[in-house]
């Protein structure tokens, strides 16, 4: 019996060198309070097998997913910008998780769920086929040392994943403070014949007056780094 995989079956890309560094990080009493009361109402636990969407959110509509959300605050503004959406964040540290509960009860949004997993696995095992609208990657960790690259998200394997979790005409939308990384990501998009790149000029975007702007991006601003926006489009019928 042969063991190679159906013809157009997605690459998983391998999870022995991770994107993150799983910190333990000092978590508030609030922001544990809320693990424990706001799960039921925002979380999903992840089961390794495909997410129903309709049951999750009670209802059918397009869907943005950002990975990586933070602190979850410009997650819970666009989820309340945005009613006529499906919000689906992914993080791993639990503050940030926390952080995002108490933001989306005190909000009263009901249009987004959270993952507390690895993203990659969420791509692969919960996420359906051209199921997502829209997923946002902002300010990911660039892990600037050469011998770190290896762990920086953006990886060709991971794009051809996501290409195939967005539905054809979906957008992909990146943002990094650190011009290296920015290149990187223009060269490993760039690369893929499952995307094209929106930008006029081929490279970046003008601005980002459509998203709201995050901690780690206000941080970079103070520090004087540059701000590059990416949009790419899923290509496909």
């Amino acid at each position: 019996m042969s063991d190679a995989s159906p013809p157009g079956t997605p690459v998983v890309p391998r999870r022995a060198i991770r994107s993150f560094v799983k910190r333990g990080g000092r978590i508030t009493p609030a922001q544990q309070r809320a693990l424990t009361e706001h799960w039921p109402a925002f979380g999903i636990d992840f089961a390794g097998s495909p997410l129903n969407l309709t049951d999750a959110f009670g209802r059918v509509a397009p869907v943005t997913m950002e990975i990586g959300f933070g602190d979850g605050v410009s997650l819970v503004a666009l989820a309340q910008a945005h009613p006529a959406r499906n919000f689906l964040g992914v993080e791993v540290h639990a503050p940030g998780v926390g952080h995002c509960l108490l933001a989306a009860a005190a909000a009263r949004v009901t249009n987004l769920r959270v993952f507390q997993h690895d993203a990659v696995e969420v791509l692969a095992e919960s996420v359906a086929p051209a199921l997502l609208d829209e997923v946002l990657i902002l300010f990911p960790d660039p892990w600037p040392k050469k011998r770190h690259h290896k762990r920086r998200l953006i990886q060709p394997e991971f794009v051809a994943l996501l290409a195939t979790r967005l539905a054809p005409g979906g957008r992909l939308r990146l943002a990094t403070d650190w011009e290296p990384y920015a290149a990187w990501m223009l060269e490993v998009l760039g690369a893929s014949p499952e995307f094209r790149n929106l930008s006029s000029s081929g490279d970046f975007l003008p601005d980002h007056t459509d998203r709201a702007s995050t901690k780690f991006e206000r941080r970079g601003t103070r520090l004087g780094h540059t701000v590059r926006d990416l949009e790419f489009e899923r290509i496909g019928h």
